[in-house]
């Protein structure tokens, strides 16, 4: 699975660590899912989505193989 947080953590000017205390979550789990080695949970997606004010489409795109 894609995704675009780390563009839309610069979109707002935010650090990992910033966006994890929003979120309620560890910076390394922030970290693990930029680098698309973690898939995060619905919540935790729907948590981002509604932090950035986007849909959860607008964040994470399937990829093919997934």
């Amino acid at each position: 699975m894609k995704n675009n947080l780390k563009v839309e953590r610069a979109i707002k000017n935010i650090t990992q660590e910033e966006l994890s205390r929003e979120i309620g979550v560890s910076r390394q789990a922030i970290n693990s899912i930029e680098l698309c080695k973690y898939v995060p949970s619905t919540i935790l997606a729907l948590k981002l989505s509604k932090f950035f004010g986007k849909t959860v489409n607008e964040i994470f795109t399937l990829e093919e193989d997934d």
